[in-house]
């Protein structure tokens, strides 16, 4: 196990100089794209996160341009991107750097650890890329090339897991070149030893991969059993009133889409018909500030929108009101807020709104 340890960085890295892919953030060493990249990649493929990474850097080219810009436009720049928190916690770690530090990006693990929104993987990897700290990262890539490579069956979701893997990583880090390594572990595992159909027949590991020997490959890494899947019934409530307006609110609590917007929110425990839905408090209450002529239900059956570990059954009922809204959102201006995927693919379909 030694001896193949020994052999891994090189081999490693002899393979990430042949095949890398040129990205637009490879080869930079500028903390503020680095960390942006690392941010935006975080449970997001690089196909995906790409033009946002482009969006971003274009409208906010340094970390102080982030920090003056409204969270409003910098939520509604990562629409479609989800996990609505990393770009929150993105525009107040730059206001931090911005005001707090003057501008001057943290050089250290400890104080990368304590910027909002990044964890010990993100800290790690603009740690030794931008400052060549010598600290491995382990993320899902990594999990996978390691636990096949070297045969590792602890859970990569558990408390001994996670530090295995983080210890087994960093005893293979080539601390002479911790940013080359930790991007190319990362590379092997997204392009190489991918999750379904690796190429083995190719792999600069193939004589050391124990789970190829043992005919494992399928079946490493171990996960433990994901948290069961909470099924949620949202109903919009689309007010068309009179003077071409409607209703936004933002969504202040925390959970998912905190400080998006959305249009008057009812939350039943099932989907629900137009009868049970005007006996609701909240459409009762909406009733009072509104006089109400009908109400028309927008999609022929509930939309499905999945999230991690929650699936919204959806439905967009429009109201029609003969009344003025005095602090309502013009139907122009409905497209300009920052608002989740699900209702923005809403906007775009309904003629008012376009």
């Amino acid at each position: 196990m030694m001896q193949n340890k020994a052999f891994f960085p090189k081999k490693l890295i002899y393979w990430y100089l042949e095949n890398k892919r040129d990205l637009p953030w490879r080869g930079l060493t500028d903390p503020y794209r680095i960390w942006l990249s690392e941010i935006m990649l975080q449970q997001t493929r690089v196909a995906q996160g790409m033009p946002y990474y482009f969006k971003f850097t274009e409208a906010f080219p340094t970390i102080k341009d982030l920090a003056n810009a409204p969270e409003d436009e910098v939520l509604k720049l990562w629409q479609g991107l989800g996990y609505y928190s990393r770009a929150r916690n993105l525009h107040t770690t730059a206001k931090y750097i911005a005001y707090d530090l003057n501008g001057r990006f943290p050089n250290t693990f400890e104080e990368l650890l304590e910027l909002k929104g990044v964890g010990d993987y993100t800290a790690s990897a603009i740690g030794s890329i931008c400052f060549d700290l010598p600290t491995a990262v382990v993320d899902g890539n990594v999990y996978r090339v390691l636990s096949r490579v070297f045969g590792i069956s602890t859970p990569i979701n558990s408390p001994a897991g996670i530090k295995e893997f983080k210890k087994c990583a960093q005893e293979l880090l080539d601390q002479s070149q911790p940013g080359t390594f930790n991007q190319a572990l990362m590379e092997f595992g997204a392009r190489h030893c991918k999750p379904q159909k690796p190429f083995c027949e190719t792999c600069p590991f193939d004589s050391m991969c124990i789970a190829k020997k043992k005919n494992k490959i399928s079946e490493l890494p171990v996960k433990l059993k994901k948290v069961k899947v909470r099924k949620r019934y949202f109903n919009y409530m689309v007010l068309i009133a009179e003077g071409d307006k409607t209703i936004l609110e933002q969504r202040t609590k925390k959970g998912i889409w905190q400080n998006l917007y959305q249009f008057p929110l009812i939350e039943s425990e099932k989907t629900i018909s137009i009868a049970t839905l005007k006996k609701t408090e909240a459409f009762q209450q909406l009733e009072k500030e509104y006089s109400i002529d009908s109400v028309v239900l927008y999609n022929d059956k509930p939309i499905i929108h999945k999230l991690t570990h929650q699936h919204l059954n959806t439905n967009f009922w429009i109201v029609y009101s003969p009344s003025s809204v005095k602090k309502g959102t013009a139907f122009s201006a409905v497209k300009k807020a920052a608002v989740p995927v699900l209702i923005s693919n809403f906007i775009s379909q309904f003629p008012l709104f376009k």
